[in-house]
């Protein structure tokens, strides 16, 4: 089993956590990390995108001219789509692009990627992670003690509104629970640190 150091908030060394191999031991699929994250990120697009057709778009009520005898192409409407100002043929339109992989593909990408950091030492285990009030100065510290100086996922057992209010507006944190741990949140960033609570919620959910 790998085994990380156990940290308090104020960076000291306080002990060892064992990790699972099966959740943070595992070779890492570097193509299925890839089908995760490309899934993610299409499921994150608006999809909004519009075009008009010729029966959206304004005028075009009366044929031009006449069906024959005037020696040029035949026309029913200024609005058909080789007219300037016509309707738009086979455009895009509001749409959803999100698409979900087999359940054991998804688990082998979180797992996978938990195991990259584990692999890299990118993972920092905290005893605890707690706040009585917002404070982003007191997190600021946190981050300051365990040498944390770019983009980092925080990850905690149980969603804490005064530890997610506090790391809001830190650039590159971000704040989640264990719960919402995700395949794109861990690939982008450069340190997970987790409580060790988390660690544990985290494995029972994937080593199974």
């Amino acid at each position: 089993m790998p085994k990380v150091a156990l940290y308090n908030t104020s960076g000291a060394q306080i002990g060892e956590v064992e990790l699972s191999d099966a959740v943070f031991g595992i070779e890492p699929n570097a193509h299925v990390v890839h089908e995760a994250v490309v899934m993610q990120r299409a499921s994150l697009r608006a999809g909004t995108h519009k075009t008009k057709g010729r029966s959206e778009v304004s005028g075009g009520g009366r044929k031009p001219w006449r069906q024959k005898g005037t020696g040029r192409a035949r026309q029913g409407s200024i609005r058909a789509p080789q007219w300037k100002g016509g309707g738009t043929v086979f455009g895009p339109m509001p749409r959803s692009y999100a698409y979900k992989l087999p359940k054991k593909v998804r688990r082998l990408a979180i797992k996978s990627a938990l195991s990259a950091k584990v692999a890299g030492n990118e993972l920092i285990v905290l005893d605890q992670l707690t706040m009585d009030a917002p404070k982003t100065k007191q997190f600021v510290e946190v981050l300051k003690n365990l040498k944390v100086e770019r983009k980092a996922l925080v990850v905690a057992a149980e969603y804490d509104e005064n530890v997610a209010l506090s790391a809001r507006n830190i650039p590159g944190i971000t704040f989640i629970s264990a719960d919402g741990i995700n395949v794109l949140d861990v690939v982008g960033h450069d340190k997970l640190i987790m409580t060790k609570d988390a660690v544990q919620k985290v494995e029972e959910v994937l080593a199974q």
